[in-house]
């Protein structure tokens, strides 16, 4: 009986030859797959030539969208730690620093005991955590002062009273039940504070420099420049009413001329 020949592969060129079958392919688009598959002879090894998709039917398949927002559970995170800062503020103006609790706060929130220690370990870190949020509010204030300044007295005259109007408008309400004459303890230097420290000083710099001003001690100059601004911040903000002008004009004053330039009362 007589049998069919072999297919047997023929030239097509130099280094070409086709194969007579091929397995049929199961992808999408395998209605645009050709009959035949051509095979590169390279001398040691066979490569397969591309023969399905060009770049062209690539840049036609639609991009995965990335979703770039912080996921819930960083969320969660960020809505929990606002909450305890909020409750925070509202515990230490109504009961005072020294007598609000940590037990205080979280009640004032609503989450559990185990929630608020995963992000604070006591009271003291809580009020640190609120000097930075305030600290990184007001930069860009502070900002703002430095970038119009024109001397050394516009900038302290402009950061100070912009300073005061923030804590007035920020903290009053948080202070207005606290208890008369309470201290409050001073933040450390949380990365938000030292930022407005440098702040401040590369501002002093600049506005010296351009007065062609001798030379000081800058750091000693800025730390006594925001401890006369706070203290004296402090006590504005213990007063009825609460005078932002009358307490930078004050402050502006002992800073550039002395006891002998402030006011007479």
């Amino acid at each position: 009986m007589l049998q069919p020949a072999p297919l047997k592969p023929y030239d097509l060129g130099p280094g070409i030859r086709r194969e007579g079958r091929m397995k049929k392919l199961s992808s999408p688009n395998a209605c645009i797959q050709p009959r035949t598959r051509a095979t590169i002879m390279t001398g040691r090894h066979d490569r397969p030539e591309l023969e399905s998709f060009s770049m062209s039917n690539i840049a036609y398949f639609p991009k995965p969208h990335i979703d770039q927002r912080p996921g819930k559970r960083e969320r969660t995170k960020t809505a929990n730690r606002q909450a305890i800062l909020d409750a925070a503020r509202e515990v230490f103006g109504e009961l005072g620093y020294d007598a609000a609790t940590v037990r205080d706060i979280i009640r004032r929130t609503g989450l559990a005991s185990g929630t608020f220690y995963n992000y604070y370990k006591s009271k003291e870190e809580v009020f640190e955590a609120l000097a930075d949020d305030g600290a990184r509010r007001f930069r860009p204030l502070l900002r703002a002062e430095s970038e119009k300044a024109t001397d050394f007295e516009s900038f302290v005259r402009g950061a100070i009273l912009a300073y005061f109007n923030f804590v007035a408008n920020e903290q009053e309400a948080w202070r207005l039940d606290r208890p008369p004459g309470e201290p409050l303890p001073h933040a450390r230097s949380t990365p938000e504070v030292v930022a407005v420290f440098d702040e401040v000083r590369e501002a002093f710099a600049r506005v010296l420099a351009r007065e062609h001003a001798p030379p000081v001690d800058l750091d000693y100059l800025t730390t006594a420049c925001i401890a006369v601004a706070r203290e004296i911040g402090e006590k504005m903000l213990e007063r009825r009413p609460v005078d932002t002008q009358g307490a930078a004009d004050f402050a502006v004053k002992l800073i550039l001329g002395g006891l002998p330039a402030l006011p007479r009362l």
